[in-house]
């Protein structure tokens, strides 16, 4: 069963961004993801078995955020 990830959502992922950050924010998803680096702010795209198998955890965005 597939994981439940949308847009606003962010990821810790196992392997760090070359800039040293491991957070990224879903911008879009579906069968691939388009996410940004909260450290340096560069966007990557991934597909959705191999963003599955690398995330450690999700942190839910806030709904009250402005």
């Amino acid at each position: 069963m597939p994981l439940k990830l949308t847009e606003g959502d962010i990821v810790e992922l196992r392997k760090k961004h070359p800039c040293g950050g491991s957070t990224f924010e879903i911008m879009r998803a579906g069968m691939d993801f388009r996410m940004k680096c909260l450290q340096c702010g560069s966007q990557m795209r991934i597909t959705r078995p191999k963003l599955e198998k690398s995330i450690v955890r999700i942190l839910p965005k806030e709904e009250n955020s402005r």
